[in-house]
This record gives C-alpha cells, sequence and structure tokens, in this order.
C-alpha cells in the first residue's frame, strides 16, 4: 500500500524482505526499492522496481490512482533495480519516460525501447506538472554514468536516486520512525563503502550542487526516507568522502589451522593495548561489505593469509579483488601477515593489492611465521603492533 508523505505525494514502492545478494553485496536485512507517485495535472512516478516485484509497485499506485493514468515515469538510474519493471508500466501506461541522455543510451541497451516515447532532461532543468515542478540535476558516476537526481521545490523534496540510501528491508518508512538512528547510519555507511566508494571524491562537489536547495525530505532509491536527520546524513557523507582516517584498524585474516588466527589476534592486541580501535574478521565467516564499511574510516588495514599452492588463501583473493574494485583510499597503512609451511608467498601477493590502491606498506620479519607461531613470535607480533600503533602516513 502507498505510505503519505505529504498531499499528493506517496510512496509505493516494495520491500524485498528475502534478497540476500545485491551484486556480491551481501544483504542480509534484505532491501527496499522506494519508488514515489506524485499526483498533479500530471502524474508522475519516480523509478520502477526490479521486475519480479511489479506486482507489487502496481497494488500501492493503485491505492492511490489508477496506473494506466501515470503520465511520465521519472528514471533517475538505468540500473535493473531502478528500471527493472519500466518496460512493463511503459506498456501498461504508455507514459513517457523522462530521463537524461546517457540513461536513454544506457536503456536502449538493457530493453527494447523501440516503442516507448522519452523525454530527454539536461542538467538543471526544469519541468512544470501542474502546482508543482520537477528539476533534474546530474550527478554522473554516482554510481553509473546517467545518475541524477530529482529536486520538487515546490515541496522541498530530493528524489536522490542512491545517494543516502541503505540495503534494508524494513517495516518504517522514515526516520523519525526508527528505534535506533545509529544502526540507520551504519547501514547509509555501509551501502556508501560498498556503492559509491570508488567516486567518493565527486561527492562533495554534488553536495555543494545540492546546498542551494531547501530541502524538507530526502527520498532515496533505497531504504528509510530522510527528514529529521538530513543535516547529519549530509554531514556523514562529507564525512565518509573525505580522506582522514581514524586511529582504527581492521584486521581482516583467514586460516586453515589457526596459525594465521593467532597472529591476527597478536597484532591486534598490540594495537588495543595502544589505544588504537580495532576490528578483527575471519574473511569467510564475514560479509565482505560489513569488513569495507570499516574499511572506509580506518588507518590501518592489515591483511593476513596463509600460503595454499604457492599462492594466498581463495577467501582473501575474493576480499583482494572486492576492494581493488572499491579502491579504499585515503591515509591508509598496509601491512601483510600470515603463517605458511615450506615457502612463503601470501604476503607478497597482498602487498600488490596494498601498492595498487597507493596504500603505505609497513614490513617486519615477524609478519611471516612458519607452520604454528610460538609463544615468542606472538609476543613479537604485540610488540610489532604497538609500534604500528605509532606510524604516520
Amino acid at each position: 500500500m502507498a505510505i503519505k508523505i505529504k498531499d499528493s505525494i506517496y510512496w509505493v514502492g516494495a520491500i524485498d524482505w528475502e534478497i540476500r545478494e545485491f551484486h556480491g553485496y551481501e544483504t542480509i536485512k534484505g532491501s527496499t526499492y522506494n519508488s514515489y507517485l506524485i499526483t498533479d495535472e500530471k502524474n508522475v512516478l519516480i523509478d520502477t522496481t526490479k521486475p519480479y516485484l511489479f506486482e507489487e509497485l502496481i497494488a500501492g499506485i493503485s491505492s492511490v490512482i489508477n496506473p494506466k493514468d501515470i503520465d511520465y515515469i521519472v528514471c533517475n538510474h538505468s540500473e535493473n533495480d531502478h528500471s527493472g519493471s519500466l518496460g512493463n508500466l511503459v506498456k501498461l501506461t504508455g507514459a513517457t519516460v523522462i530521463t537524461n541522455d546517457k540513461g536513454k543510451e544506457l536503456l536502449e541497451l538493457q530493453y527494447d525501447t523501440s516503442n516507448w516515447n522519452f523525454k530527454i532532461v539536461d542538467n538543471g532543468e526544469e519541468f512544470s506538472i501542474g502546482k508543482r515542478t520537477l528539476k533534474f540535476i546530474k550527478t554522473p558516476m554516482l554510481h553509473w554514468p546517467d545518475n541524477m537526481v530529482t529536486y520538487c521545490p515546490e515541496e522541498k523534496i530530493l528524489f536522490s536516486n542512491d545517494a543516502f540510501g541503505q540495503h534494508t528491508a524494513t517495516s518504517e518508512r522514515f526516520d523519525y520512525e526508527v528505534e535506533s538512528i545509529e544502526e540507520v547510519y551504519d547501514d547509509a555507511k555501509e551501502y556508501f563503502a560498498n556503492i559509491l566508494m570508488p567516486y567518493k571524491m565527486l561527492i562533495p562537489n554534488t553536495i555543494n550542487q545540492l546546498s542551494s536547495l531547501d530541502i524538507e525530505y530526502i527520498c532515496p532509491s533505497h531504504g528509510i526516507i530522510w527528514n529529521k536527520h538530513i543535516k547529519e546524513i549530509i554531514n556523514k557523507y562529507l564525512e565518509w568522502s573525505s580522506d582522514e582516517s581514524k586511529n582504527k584498524a581492521v584486521i581482516a585474516y583467514d586460516t586453515m589451522y589457526n596459525s594465521t588466527k593467532k597472529m591476527a589476534h597478536a597484532i591486534g592486541q598490540g594495537l588495543y593495548d595502544e589505544g588504537v580501535e580495532i576490528r578483527i574478521y575471519r574473511i569467510s565467516e564475514t560479509p565482505l561489505n560489513i569488513i569495507m564499511r570499516e574499511m572506509l574510516d580506518a588507518k590501518y588495514i592489515i591483511i593476513g593469509s596463509s600460503t595454499l599452492n604457492s599462492n594466498i588463501y581463495h577467501p582473501i583473493a575474493t576480499l583482494l579483488a572486492y576492494m581493488e574494485g572499491l579502491k579504499p583510499s585515503g591515509k591508509k597503512i598496509g601491512v601483510a601477515f600470515g603463517s605458511y609451511g615450506w615457502m612463503e608467498m601470501a604476503t607478497s601477493i597482498i602487498k600488490k593489492s596494498f601498492e595498487k590502491l597507493n596504500f603505505k606498506i609497513v614490513d617486519d620479519e615477524c609478519l611471516k611465521v612458519r607452520y604454528v607461531p610460538k609463544d615468542e613470535d606472538l609476543k613479537k607480533l604485540i610488540e610489532f603492533g604497538k609500534r604500528l600503533s605509532k606510524e604516520e602516513v
């Protein structure tokens, strides 16, 4: 059913309680696909859902108007989670699709658009739908080339597309309804780290573009709608997009016989003893998106692997590939460690990833241990952790 945001403006999206994977992002809380309906002299739908949620989308629209009365569908972003139901809606309604030139190009590459009518808008262009105006602002590469946001000045609503979103299924629609806003911030940070991090250098300029807008609601494509905490989430985006790091270490490892685990905890103990905030994760037991959320603002990135068949252990290979794609940047220190049998190879492979990411690499002979670490090895690793806490980028 539709949920009213303001007079004649409704959330009509779909909640996917069961989804657990979103192109590599482990969505342990599910997700929400937010579509918004504006009823005016011209009825406008902003974004759609994945195709298998089409009936749920139609049910939400039908609780307000006959779907056939939709005149325009704004496609802020052509990725399938936004556009998957677009073809069925166009067929049902005959509505004109509003998008930018790049959005049209990408839609044509994904769907048969031969019978679609398009209205192509440019950056800053405004379009009257009656009592209300829609203004379109391009935000390319946040996170596709076609991305844009839509602003309704009369209602002070920013339909923000993927910006400020969260992958979470929830019965609450607004930030003031949730029990723990800190949990929502964590979900937003996780979304930022795994979707927007490669393009975070573009975010300050985008926020600067939006700063002139009078915003009462931010309506993203996923998760809750922002109203009470708009200033806070904007400030967090500026914080997350900066290159400043906290005095925090993320230690991510995997192991076959717990030797590398013992090393991870010893390094962590040394850092902890010197006041560094630490997060320790066994990669095969932790969603990569959680690890990346914590790497976003960590100063120390410490990765450990057993050597297997003259290579790294396969869960580490997956993490490194994921990291290289997301490109965590800023003032970061990289440390590679691990145990091995007859030949040590893992740490050099990990360091190659650090080099690609422009981390400052810190090395020490104690970071490679043959077979099982002895008490003296663990003591050396604790001392290394203590020394590491004093390292400057």
